[in-house]
């Protein structure tokens, strides 16, 4: 298996290649740069990259984007990417791709040395290697609310009326009922979104909070 190695942190750089080199692996280059990085799949084309999420000059997204010119230039090579804690979007991407070929470690990872080789071989392999802790966050992130399921008809009528900034009596008159009407559907929506009497305005801005948040269900 060839590598090369894209990490600008030359400690953790230079740890890598050493841990695997001690595995037999051939690391053929180590980069701390995209462009080093780009240039070093042009001249050894590996078989694995692994790739740093965050990279000079602005360390936000080169790495994801060194990536993917990567893999344009060799279709087929096998990508580990490596992130000092979840990048939702870049994740997210990365699964919605299908994943073949493709790893997303967070680099904690690395320091548990047999866990981390599973991944580099499952990916190098053709499959993927999703670290567990980003797969929590983001099922975590991304699950709706189910308990916005638990409305009737009239009270989600009612919550996206509030989500509109609508008062009671406004809300009233559009659905031309009467008030206590509207404050008993609102007594509803709270207690089915588990939310404690407290303090009355703060309920109602987390409603609304949750309604959106849930692409409105």
């Amino acid at each position: 298996m060839r590598i090369v190695i894209a990490e600008d942190d030359s400690l953790l750089r230079e740890g890598l290649a050493l841990l695997l080199r001690a595995e037999s692996l051939d690391v053929v280059a180590t980069t701390g740069a995209p462009d080093e990085f780009l240039d070093a799949i042009d001249a050894h084309e590996p078989d694995v990259a692994i790739v740093d999420v965050r990279m000079p000059p602005t360390h936000t997204d080169e790495g994801i984007v060194a990536a993917v010119e990567a893999r344009r230039r060799q279709p087929g090579l096998a990508v580990l990417v490596l992130s000092a804690y979840v990048e939702q979007a870049f994740a997210t991407e990365l699964l919605a791709t299908g994943g073949a070929r493709l790893g997303y470690l967070l680099k904690e990872r690395v320091g548990r040395v047999e866990e981390f080789l599973d991944a580099l071989h499952r990916v190098a392999g053709g499959g993927t290697a999703i670290d567990p802790e980003v797969v929590a966050q983001l099922l975590s992130r991304s699950r709706p609310d189910t308990r916005l399921e638990r409305l009737s008809p009239r009270e989600r009528e009612v919550l996206a009326l509030m989500a509109e900034g609508l008062g009671n009596t406004a809300i009233a008159e559009r659905l031309v009922v009467t008030d206590g009407a509207v404050h008993k559907h609102i007594r509803s929506i709270f207690a089915k979104l588990d939310l404690a009497p407290a303090d009355r305005a703060d309920r109602r801005v987390t409603a609304v909070l949750r309604y959106l948040e849930n692409g409105r269900r």
